[in-house]
């Protein structure tokens, strides 16, 4: 019996994290599923439920704007979003992950590239008319995860939408019960993507799509 994919997620996780390398434990795994020896949980091979509903129900219509999707994985967010006809920009600080993006998505419209989060380009501050976040600031130490949340907020440009999507922690669980990651977002740290013109306009908590065990933030943000 092969061994559980978050497990395993797990330990590479801790193993780089104890190495003082809290952000390479990415690349780690994105290598090891591609030899095939690990599965990255969170590759569904199609754009997350979430974020297919939020584009379902307000139908943004990208033409001549640009869009940011943080932490892009293997591309099918990415997709769904340079679909909607947004000039698409996707990173991840895996170069395996994005290497498997370009093979995955080969005729894509998305524009794939390495970057890290926690140092993003200069020129992107505030050059987005969408950013999606998806379950990025969630995968990195409690410790890491506040000044993850304030340089998405830099990247949303004035009248733009941030859209955050995040496993949900319940509010009286403390930071020493969780063993992650993930380290799921409290209520407060999904308050705290907001800013003096970055507006929180819809917060929803609701049953995961795929196990109804787990609660998910979808979070809708708009800056002046």
């Amino acid at each position: 019996m092969s061994e559980d994919p978050d497990v395993v997620s797990r330990r590479i996780a801790h193993e780089s994290i104890d190495r003082d390398d809290p952000t390479g434990w990415f690349e780690h795994l994105y290598a090891a599923a591609a030899e095939g020896s690990a599965v990255v949980p969170w590759d569904r091979g199609t754009a997350h439920q979430l974020l297919t509903d939020w584009v379902n129900e307000s139908k943004p219509y990208g033409a001549d704007k640009t869009a940011l999707v943080v932490g892009a994985g293997t591309g099918w967010d990415a997709e769904l979003i340079a679909d909607r006809g947004y000039d698409t920009t996707a990173f991840d600080i895996s170069p395996t992950a994005i290497a498997t993006a370009h093979r995955n998505h080969p005729d894509s419209k998305a524009h794939y590239i390495v970057a890290d989060l926690l140092a993003p380009p200069t020129d992107w501050h505030r050059a987005f008319d969408l950013v999606v976040e998806i379950y990025t600031v969630q995968a990195l130490p409690i410790n890491l995860q506040p000044d993850a949340i304030k340089q998405v907020t830099e990247l949303v440009a004035p009248g733009g939408t941030l859209l955050v999507i995040a496993a949900a922690r319940p509010d009286d669980q403390t930071d020493d019960d969780i063993q992650g990651p993930p380290w799921p977002l409290t209520r407060a740290a999904i308050r705290s993507f907001t800013a003096p013109d970055l507006h929180l306009i819809q917060l929803d908590r609701a049953p995961s799509p795929t196990d109804p065990t787990i609660l998910r933030w979808r979070a809708e943000y708009l800056r002046d």
